[in-house]
């Protein structure tokens, strides 16, 4: 089991900055890839970004590429999305998952493993 816990998240205004994190813990996911996905009221969950845990090879969704920026602590065991730029269509829960899977990262229904989630509001 993997467990994985959000951090971070919280209101900003457009065109500002904010972070969250995923800290993971339980088996070694050194194998594993990590992921952030978000879900807006009334729309389903998308697709955000992805990393490789190991190598970090990295995939963007197009509405966030240049924008937002996935990275790994492997020391830390924790997965951080840096988000600049932000705009209002970014409000979501943010969701962090875990797959063991080697390809398929921009499929919800590959990752075994989610954390809670964590609110982002963009908002003036």
């Amino acid at each position: 089991q993997v467990q994985l816990v959000e951090s971070g998240g919280g209101l900003v205004q457009p065109g500002g900055s904010l972070s969250v994190s995923c800290a993971a813990s339980g088996r070694t996911i050194s194998n594993y890839m990590m992921a952030w996905f978000r879900q807006a009221p009334g729309k389903e969950r998308e697709f955000v970004t992805a990393i490789r845990w190991s190598g970090g090879s990295t995939i963007y969704a197009d509405s966030v590429k240049g924008r937002f920026t996935i990275s790994r602590d492997n020391a830390k065991n924790t997965v951080y999305l840096q988000m600049n730029s932000l705009k209002p269509e970014d409000t979501a829960v943010y969701y962090c998952a875990a797959s063991s899977k080697s390809s398929g990262w921009t499929l919800a229904s590959l990752y075994s493993y989610w954390g809670q989630g964590t609110q982002v509001t963009v908002s003036s």
